[in-house]
């Protein structure tokens, strides 16, 4: 792609790509527990969502986690403690778990019945980057209309699908300037 920055931050510009900004926000609208999987509130939290049904405990072995019922439930009562492998094996199968779950519900909001979403672009940050080396860089908004392979990537938290998914179905929108955004210092939008 002609636009594609290769040494971006060479003069000293800041920013991150596009599609993380846009994990990011999705993350946010997740609502995923906020207390850290290290302290018990969170551990807990995390612990019931992924067992209160069967189609719930199916899942979260299915992403990863298979310990049996009787460990599971001695972390419920609190008479064991999960490993340090284990608290990693229990917040990744949490994450997955919630993006696949909350996956339909974004899609639907983002989407509107083909309404779409209105997106802000906030352009990367050149405060370091001298003059001469500036270019002119404006907040843009953008109305994104198909979400699909964008929620799809970022449920399945696949990082190049997802950065593929946002340059080609939502960037690329913005006409000829659409690589001066391929760097953000925040990406904006609702559901």
């Amino acid at each position: 792609m002609p636009e594609r920055n290769i040494e971006f931050g060479k003069f000293g510009a800041r920013g991150i790509k596009g599609h993380e900004a846009v994990a990011r926000q999705l993350n946010a609208l997740a609502n995923f527990v906020a207390t850290p999987v290290t302290h018990r509130r969170g551990l807990l939290a995390r612990l019931h969502y992924l067992t209160r049904t069967g189609h719930a405990r199916e899942a979260a072995r299915a992403a990863g986690l298979t310990v049996t019922d009787r460990t599971l439930k001695a972390w419920l009562d609190g008479r064991r403690n999960p490993s340090k492998k284990n608290l990693r094996t229990i917040e990744t199968a949490y994450l997955t778990v919630r993006r696949h779950n909350v996956a339909k519900y974004l899609l639907a909001r983002l989407n509107r019945e083909g309404r779409g979403t209105r997106v802000e672009f906030h352009p990367l940050n050149q405060s370091q980057v001298t003059r001469p080396h500036q270019r002119a860089l404006s907040f843009r908004t953008l109305n994104v209309r198909h979400w699909d392979r964008i929620v799809e990537a970022w449920a399945a938290d696949d990082e190049a699908a997802l950065d593929d998914a946002w340059v080609n179905d939502a960037v690329v929108d913005l006409g000829s300037e659409w690589g001066q955004y391929e760097y953000v210092t925040n990406i904006g939008f609702a559901a």
